[in-house]
């Protein structure tokens, strides 16, 4: 991959993923207020925005920045499975997603729930799954900022291949000359 669309696919992770954490930081604020509000029409109203954001917005950005973030590591020297810190970062967005897509369904059902209830105070909320969700994407975040050192076995052997083939390269070179 060139520099310059290395930069543009880095660019759009960085959007899509950063997009991701701060929908889920308003879905987390209508969570909260379908939780803790004492307004029905308030209640209400939350349950259907969250429907609506989980939908239109936090599933379409964590399903790009998944399919962004695969070719953003094949396309740089990081790799997809070199580093741990990379295959832990692609493990818990694939678990994160994973389990996003099927609380969606209960997110589509509370929404709809609560717009023909006469007191939708008494639906169960999300917010448990708003909160771990939250907490993994911020954990996410910690990997791709610090970077924790650590090569992955498959990298280990790969190097260690490279090595010993520049020894022996060198060596017939040296036993040609001689």
């Amino acid at each position: 991959m060139s520099p310059r669309l290395r930069k543009v696919v880095l660019t759009a992770h960085v959007a899509t993923s950063v997009g991701w954490l701060g929908s889920v930081v308003a879905y987390l604020a209508l969570d909260v207020t379908a939780a803790t509000s004492q307004d029905v029409d308030a209640v209400r109203g939350a349950y259907s925005a969250m429907a609506l954001v989980a939908m239109y917005v936090v599933v379409p950005l964590a399903l790009a920045s998944v399919v962004i973030g695969i070719v953003n590591a094949l396309g740089t020297p990081w790799g997809l499975i070199r580093h741990y810190w990379v295959l832990a970062k692609l493990l818990l967005t694939l678990i994160a997603t994973a389990v996003l897509l099927i609380e969606t369904q209960t997110v589509r059902y509370l929404g709809e729930t609560a717009a023909s209830a006469a007191d939708p105070r008494q639906l169960p909320g999300t917010l448990p799954h708003s909160i771990g969700g939250l907490t993994m994407l911020l954990v996410i975040l910690i990997l791709s900022v610090f970077k924790p050192q650590g090569l992955t076995r498959y990298e280990w052997r790969r190097q260690d291949r490279q090595s010993r083939s520049r020894r022996t390269g060198a060596s017939l070179r040296r036993d040609s000359v001689g």
